[in-house]
């Protein structure tokens, strides 16, 4: 999944350490999805639109990798 929450953070002059702690998760769990290692859960990815002032669709891209291959 695609995300553009290090961009929003930059925008509203958030660190990683204070995203977390207005999600309520660590700052690992950030990091990682913003690299790519992880994809939140809906409850989680709603909780970050929200802090950086966005809708979720604004925040998350799937990419074609992320929908299982229909036959």
């Amino acid at each position: 999944m695609k995300t553009r929450m290090k961009e929003l953070r930059a925008r509203h002059g958030m660190t990683q350490e204070e995203l977390a702690r207005k999600v309520g998760v660590r700052r690992e769990t950030i990091l990682f999805i913003e690299s790519g290692k992880y994809n939140p859960s809906l409850k989680l990815a709603f909780g970050i639109a929200k802090a950086l002032h966005s809708k979720v669709e604004d925040v998350f891209t799937p990419e074609k990798k992320d929908f299982p291959r229909s036959e």
